[in-house]
């Protein structure tokens, strides 16, 4: 009997913990792969040399209940390249591209183990989609009923299901537990280009900051609140430095992370969600200071 106790103890005391990754980007003279994990209390560490392209414009998503990747961008031309990130933050070098290569897509996990790519430049917008299984394979493309659009951005709500929303097509769409891609609804809030999204809580989301003409003169420190039914709040004024191109994710078990963008300077400064979805002024930044970067949630 205290044997197995014991053992008992032993697992319950492994408990998994939920951390990020900030990714790749544009210092303002180089694109860069260059990564930085966010450990489950939401403390930014410095900087990991890069595996993989260097490329910006890019985006990143959970996949597996554990795992992350990030997909697609540009490093001077289109790219269909990704790279898998182990439950340890470890970025694995180049997968071959699926899928058309374009830029400035946004990237959602959906289901409970699945993620999803959709919209993004070619040689103009796009509403394709691709879609990653929980073994971090990307299918080939699907069309979608969404108009086409990109500096989109995505985030998961209601444990399993995603919403694109803002960019240039200015509405947002929701994303089944199977990842199908639903038609437009009508935008709530001000209309943002390059913004960020992710999950907070444990079944909702939140857009922040972004531009309303895609320059720094242009940038927003607003948000908005997504409900776990997926309908989104209207402005909150912001907290915290106005800038696009920056990247947010998940971490601990409910909270998220808003980190690095453009002001007329790429910036590393971060900002803290809560639980209930209250953004936290700047944090002094750590890393190297960029933008179209990406991020997204993995468990160790």
């Amino acid at each position: 009997m205290f044997a197995f106790t014991k053992l008992m103890l032993t697992i319950s005391s492994v408990v998994a913990t939920t951390k990020a990754i900030f990714g790749f980007g544009y210092t303002g003279s180089a694109y860069t792969a260059i990564t930085n994990l966010v450990s489950d209390t939401g403390v930014v560490a410095s900087d990991t040399a890069g595996v993989g392209t260097s490329r910006q414009a890019l985006a990143a998503a959970s996949y597996g209940t554990d795992k992350a990747i990030f997909g697609f961008g540009e490093g001077g031309a289109n790219s269909a390249l990704t790279n898998l990130v182990s439950n340890t933050g470890v970025v694995a070098t180049d997968t071959a591209g699926v899928g058309t290569a374009r830029q400035s897509p946004a990237a959602a996990g959906y289901g409970t183990d699945k993620a999803i790519f959709a919209f993004g430049y070619v040689s103009a917008a796009s509403s394709i989609s691709n879609l990653v299984s929980n073994t971090g394979v990307v299918a080939t493309d699907t069309s979608t009923v969404a108009s086409a659009s990109y500096v989109h951005s995505a985030a998961s709500y209601g444990t399993d299901k995603a919403i694109f929303g803002y960019g240039l097509s200015g509405v947002s769409n929701l994303v089944s537990n199977t990842g199908v891609v639903a038609s437009d609804v009508a935008r709530v809030g001000t209309g943002t280009l390059a913004r960020a999204g992710t999950g907070y809580g444990t079944d909702k989301a939140i857009f922040g900051y972004g531009s309303t003409n895609g320059t720094p003169g242009g940038a927003l420190s607003i948000t908005n609140l997504v409900s776990n039914t997926g309908v989104v709040a209207a402005d909150t004024t912001g907290v915290g430095t106005a800038r696009l191109s920056l990247a947010a994710s998940r971490y601990g078990t409910d909270k998220a992370i808003f980190g690095y963008g453009q002001t007329t300077v790429n910036q590393s400064i971060t900002n803290l969600v809560s639980n209930t979805g209250v953004v936290a002024s700047d944090t002094t930044g750590v890393g190297t200071a960029r933008s179209g970067l990406a991020a997204a949630s993995f468990t160790s």
